[in-house]
């Protein structure tokens, strides 16, 4: 899909969608927010942005949209895990 849209120059300026990278920087804004607003799985982002599992990780953590996990969630999870496992 081809997509364009006008920014005004002082806005594209500070997203920093000038230059030689501009494309790339609109795809990680898109997969950035595309995944914080839960509309993108992580999956997504890696196969938008052509990133494998732990680059996507990284990606995701450098920009503070890694998923982050209370002490009661992550002891949830591990309850749901092992349940599963036994099965």
């Amino acid at each position: 899909m081809l997509l364009s849209l006008e920014v005004p120059d002082q806005i594209a300026h500070s997203l920093r969608l000038e230059g030689p990278q501009s494309a790339r920087r609109h795809l990680e804004i898109l997969a950035l927010e595309g995944y914080r607003s839960g509309e993108l799985s992580q999956g997504q982002v890696s196969e938008l942005l052509g990133m494998g599992f732990d680059e996507t990780e990284a990606f995701l953590k450098e920009h503070g949209a890694d998923v982050g996990l209370t002490m009661e969630e992550f002891e949830q999870d591990s309850a749901n895990l092992r349940q599963f496992l036994a099965r």
